[in-house]
Order: C-alpha cells, then structure tokens, then sequence
C-alpha cells in the first residue's frame, strides 16, 4: 500500500510540476490562457485519482490477504504503465506550453478507464467468475 501511494503522489507531482498555481479561481467552463486551461486538467486529474484510490481502497479491503497483494502489485504495475504510455502520448508536445495539459489529459483518461475497471470488480453480481471477490 505505501509503493502505491508512493507512486500516487509521485504520478501527481508529475502532472501538477506542468502548471503554476495561480492566485485566483479559474472557470474551467471557460479557461482563458494555457496556464488555466493546465491548472483545470490538473484538477480533472486530481478528482479522477482521488475516486480511484477510494475504489481502490474499497475493493481491497473486499479480498483476502493473497488478492490484496496482488491487486496492490497489479496497480504498481498499471501506474508504471500509464505515467510511461503518457509520457510517450505526449512526447510531441515537448517543450510546448500545452505539454502540461496534454500529459495530464492523458493521464486522467486513463484514471478514469482504471477507475471504471475497479468500479465493476465492486458491483459484480453473485456466480460472476469474472469477478474476483
């Protein structure tokens, strides 16, 4: 559990680094300049991890003690997976001033795909053998 929060906060410090925090609310409905448009798909990235870790946390505490530790190794290995696939999406905006937003799109997209994923490991009807709890 602590690699994976570990990873957590190191995939957000990655995201977050792209964008200086400004000192006033941004309209994410309608960002004005770059740097609002990085600080909302910061935030969209925020609100998408945070419901995967509650997923997360909720679908482990359903498993025994061998399913706990192999979803714990299953997500290492799916954070790994996204910060580098992202980073590889996003490579052609290097050095751009969208690089930030482009990253964290995709990084948030594929949160919310995980997300989905653990989401229908909860809710699986009973006898579903794709299931595992």
């Amino acid at each position: 559990m602590k690699q994976v929060k570990q990873l957590v906060r190191y995939s957000l410090l990655l995201a977050l680094s792209a964008f200086s925090a400004g000192a006033y609310a941004v309209d994410c409905n309608k960002p004005n300049t770059q740097a609002d448009m990085n600080q909302c798909a910061a935030e969209d990235l925020n609100k998408a991890d945070g419901e995967l870790n509650q997923l997360y946390i909720a679908l482990r505490s359903q498993l025994n003690v061998p399913q706990q530790n192999q979803i714990r190794d299953v997500q290492l290995a799916w954070i790994k997976y996204r910060d580098l696939s992202c980073r590889f999406e996003s490579a052609h905006s290097a050095g751009g001033s969208a690089q930030g937003m482009v990253l964290q799109y995709c990084l948030t997209e594929k949160t919310k795909a995980r997300a989905k994923e653990l989401k229908s490991q909860l809710s699986c009807g009973e006898g579903d053998i794709s299931c595992v709890k």
